[in-house]
């Protein structure tokens, strides 16, 4: 099932999306879905992102062949940051490229949407806390991320974490084609299966360090292929299952 936050008017609310269409539900994609029976075009309503959450937590060097394009050893355990909540934006919004930067990439990503309040979860009932999956692009601010030597500034800046068009909540998150487009040519293109770190292993990982609310995400990682964005650019994050999550890129 697919589960989209959208605007019709001046009216905002969930809907379950089929087709070309998406019928509006009673509540919100974290409770019981109750539907309406009031149905819209998709091309008639604005997809919002799927969740404000309160906190993105991302991973860092969690596909083999990022590891591998960088050189570097994989990781014993995953290397985890953290996105603000200010950051998201949705399907169709824009990135918008800082003053202080002068590189920025795109880093296509599968995100796993949590679905209850989690702590302290075992690898093994990991699924139940799960709603659902969507798509990410972890937009980084590269020089800065260099210069830094640490990643909160070059990850952190607003409209820097576009989620969406919605939350799939049927999809086995293993073995999923990922691939990134910028301005319409393939620049990433690699496969769940090369995660290194499984989902419902990290978010038990996570869930040790710091309770997981409903609606937050964790972002597991982009595969090979990073690279750089300007304005008037356009990416695709797409993920087998999922959808696609399109941005463009225009100067702050």
């Amino acid at each position: 099932m697919k589960i989209a936050r959208f605007a019709y008017g001046d009216a905002v609310g969930f809907g379950v999306v089929d087709g070309r269409r998406i019928t509006a539900i009673e509540g919100d994609a974290l409770g019981t879905l109750s539907p309406t029976g009031v149905s819209h075009a998709l091309a008639e309503v604005k997809l919002l992102p799927p969740v404000y959450p309160s906190k993105i937590i991302a991973l860092g060097l969690n596909y083999r062949d990022h590891a591998e394009e960088l050189n570097l050893e994989m990781p014993a355990e995953p290397l985890i940051f953290m996105k603000p909540s200010s950051a998201v934006v949705g399907h169709l919004d824009a990135i918008r490229y800082p003053v202080m930067s002068e590189r920025i990439d795109y880093e296509g990503e599968l995100g796993i949407v949590i679905g209850r309040m989690t702590t302290q979860i075992e690898e093994a009932d990991a699924h139940r806390c799960i709603l659902g999956y969507t798509c990410v692009n972890d937009v980084t601010a590269r020089d800065l991320q260099q210069k830094d030597g640490q990643w909160t500034r070059a990850k952190g800046f607003d409209t820097f974490a576009p989620l969406g068009p919605w939350i799939e909540t049927e999809v086995d998150p293993d073995g999923l084609k990922i691939e990134t487009f910028l301005n319409g040519e393939r620049r990433q293109s690699s496969s769940t299966s090369n995660l290194i770190f499984k989902p419902a292993f990290v978010v038990s990982f996570v869930s040790r360090i710091m309770t997981l609310y409903p609606g937050d995400v964790i972002a597991t990682g982009t595969p090979s292929g990073i690279g750089p964005m300007l304005p008037g650019d356009e990416v695709d994050v797409v993920v087998e299952g999922i959808g696609t999550l399109t941005n463009r890129v225009v100067a702050s």
